[in-house]
């Protein structure tokens, strides 16, 4: 009898020591609690800060949408490449701060996961030791208690009654256990996801400075061209403009001459491609409209999307790189300027023009949705846009060709017979005008 009486101290023991480690366990809980309050707060502010320069990056477009509509002159083109310069910083700003946050919310995720862990070892534990005593308990003899001239009924039963209680302690921490190990999961999910949005966020960062970077040497370059004079301007955006005309004959003479079968059963079904952008504005149709489809003949070889800043661009479906370059280096101002020519897995090709940063390189994979540059105005542009071409695949090839317009000089750029240029519209998402 006697040993059930040390049993039940050391139950009333355990007991007591719960009660004194529980408010030092209140009490670190009580401090993590104030240091993710503190994460919170700050990640809040990041919030705060975020908005305010999305609302002023709003501004800046605006602004640009406004001078987009005056006469183009040196002071005008100035002016949109100085507010062009602000947009970029109030972008790398707002990157910035995105990265700040995010690295906030990794630091707070961490501590929930070391707090969670910490449970789970706890709970573990515990788990460990109720077993332990139900196992002591039950090694006992309950009959022979029973017969033991130094029992009673009141010992036995608060015998079985302290081994109920411990197996219902045990359930409950078997409980918990399951609940908080689902909670690390999830934690660590989305620390895993935080993580890479912290690197994408990185190389969003490199980008932008680098655009930056291009933009000053666009101005400093416009001014040593000019010698910040308006005739000069005028005169430049003239040569251009006879060169560009010049160029785009020539070229379309050249395919004009190509032979190429057009097969429509090897072309995909109509909305294959997703969308370039994320922002979607068409500022010109392709071709010319003859019935119910748009044909390449005199008219506009692919469609121009409105960006007026630099924006993202995005592979529209799984392919191959075939090509990139920079038709600015041969011949200045005059065709597509930085460009990217990717074939599809679909029977279809397409080029994107007028870039300010291409991503990717000839021969690489790309999968529908991948960054793959950043539009621009490179080449010949009355403001900066997206020029999308698309084409049959089999029509279309880099070429290098001695250019007339550009005496002395070769053109590297895609080529396609002109039955192989297609209405990029027709094999995109449906457009509501």
């Amino acid at each position: 009898m006697k040993q059930y009486y040390d049993y039940k101290k050391q139950f009333n023991f355990l007991l007591l020591g719960l009660i004194l480690v529980l408010p030092v366990f209140f009490y670190f809980n009580f401090s993590f609690a104030q240091t993710a309050q503190e994460l919170q707060n700050k990640i809040e502010q990041k919030n705060t800060d975020i908005d305010k320069l999305e609302q002023q990056i709003k501004t800046f477009q605006n602004q640009l949408g406004e001078l987009s509509k005056q006469k183009d002159s040196l002071s005008n083109t100035l002016k949109q490449l100085d507010l062009t310069k602000k947009k970029l910083s109030a972008d790398i700003s707002l990157t910035q701060s995105k990265i700040d946050k995010t690295n906030l919310k990794i630091q707070s995720l961490s501590s929930d996961i070391s707090n969670k862990e910490e449970s789970i070892s706890d709970h573990t534990g515990a788990i460990g030791v109720g077993i332990r005593r139900i196992a002591e308990f039950e090694d006992m003899s309950m009959v022979g208690n029973l017969i033991s001239k130094e029992s009673d009924f009141t010992t036995v039963w608060n015998d079985i009654d302290n081994i109920n209680t411990l197996r219902e302690s045990i359930r409950d921490q078997i409980s918990t256990l399951k609940v908080v190990k689902g909670e690390l999961e999830d934690t660590r999910d989305e620390t895993i996801e935080a993580k890479k949005e912290l690197v994408s966020l990185r190389t969003d960062l490199a980008d932008q400075k680098k655009i930056v970077d291009n933009n000053v040497a666009e101005k400093n370059k416009l001014l040593k061209d000019t010698k910040n004079n308006e005739a000069n301007y005028q005169k430049i955006i003239k040569d251009q403009t006879a060169k560009k005309l010049a160029l785009e004959q020539e070229i379309k003479s050249y395919e004009s001459q190509l032979k190429f079968i057009l097969d429509p059963s090897k072309l995909p079904t109509a909305g294959v491609l997703s969308w370039p952008l994320d922002e979607i504005f068409v500022t010109q149709q392709f071709g010319v409209k003859t019935g119910p489809h748009r044909i390449y003949a005199n008219g506009h070889s692919g469609t121009d999307f409105r960006a007026r800043t630099p924006q993202k661009l995005y592979a529209m479906a799984d392919g191959t790189v075939m090509g990139t370059g920079n038709t600015d280096i041969t011949c200045p101002g005059a065709s597509f300027g930085q460009w990217i020519l990717i074939e599809y897995g679909n029977g279809l090709a397409s080029t994107y023009g007028h870039l300010s940063l291409i991503k990717v390189s000839k021969g690489q994979k790309v999968v529908r949705g991948e960054l793959i540059g950043y539009t621009g105005s490179t080449g010949r542009v009355t403001g900066p846009h997206l020029h999308l071409s698309v084409y049959a695949s089999t029509s279309v090839k880099v070429e290098t060709l001695p250019s007339k317009s550009c005496p002395g000089k070769t053109l590297t750029q895609p080529i396609a017979a002109t039955n192989g240029y297609l209405d990029p519209m027709f094999y995109l998402p449906p457009y509501a005008i």
